[in-house]
């Protein structure tokens, strides 16, 4: 992906409304003057999101060590959790944008804010500056992922020419979690269903079976650590794919909260 070096947004948004677009799918619309900032953003784009601990309306910001590129540290009292997300879109008519949050259960920080977010609720989002591309130009796409990756999937897709061809492979709870997601292009949707997806999935071997393209492709993976792990030693190692015509990206590791995995995730994330 070309990036180009930028400043970073520090704003904390109200939570305006929410709502459940499948039964553990749930988008949450945040409003604020610096909204209007965001706009110069690419929908799809990874951001952080800062969930103050409960009893504290306010966000307190932390630092960055950009030497040591780790956040300095904060009093417990006041220290928000931070979580990776993806901003779904944007609205300068409203000054919103929205968020969404796969609902499986409050064990999770996001997940349980999400769950019990109301409006007048305050959240804090950081993100850079300026324009990222999602995917390079080809002829054939594969994308695949699992519920955390509907917002960039979904971005994705919504950008893609009426030229393009490919196949959608994304795992999902069941039937009712699965959402319509638009597109130009020439798209074959595959839904899978696992009630269970800390217990492992399907993504991978479903890969294995499908027909790839040979020339003008790329691949844009997102998903479980370990699903992500073996989508691209498929298609690297077996099928010959190249850096460029992949990018593989490991949102979460089963069992294992985002912060302690960061490290091992990030290494794999790097493999490409």
């Amino acid at each position: 992906m070309s990036k180009t070096p930028i400043t970073p947004i520090q704003t904390s948004l109200t939570v305006s409304r929410k709502e459940y677009i499948t039964p553990h799918y749930i988008r949450v619309f945040l409003t604020g003057d610096d909204v209007v900032k965001i706009s110069n953003t690419t929908v799809g784009v990874n951001n952080k999101i800062l969930i103050p601990p409960k009893g504290v309306e306010t966000v307190v910001f932390p630092e960055f060590d950009y030497e040591k590129r780790q956040w300095k540290s904060q009093p417990e009292a006041v220290r928000p959790t931070v979580r990776t997300y993806t901003h779904r879109g944007i609205d300068l008519d409203t000054k919103e944008i929205w968020i969404d949050f796969v609902a499986h259960g409050d064990e999770g920080p996001a997940s349980g804010w999400a769950i019990g977010a109301k409006a007048g609720d305050r959240l804090g989002v950081l993100m850079k500056d300026g324009k990222t591309d999602l995917y390079p130009q080809a002829d054939h796409y594969l994308l695949v992922g699992d519920a955390t990756a509907i917002p960039v999937l979904g971005a994705i897709l919504e950008d893609l020419p009426a030229t393009a061809k490919g196949t959608c492979v994304i795992e999902v709870h069941d039937k009712e979690d699965e959402q319509p997601l638009h597109t130009k292009a020439a798209i074959t949707f595959i839904w899978l269903h696992n009630e269970h997806p800390q217990q492992g999935s399907q993504l991978a071997q479903v890969v294995q079976t499908l027909p790839l393209p040979v020339e003008s492709r790329f691949a844009y993976v997102a998903a479980e650590f370990s699903s992500v792990q073996a989508i691209r030693q498929y298609l690297k190692k077996e099928k010959g794919w190249t850096k460029d015509e992949l990018y593989a990206y490991a949102y979460w590791k089963s069992g294992v909260a985002e912060d302690k995995s960061a490290t091992e995730r990030h290494a794999e994330n790097n493999n490409d």
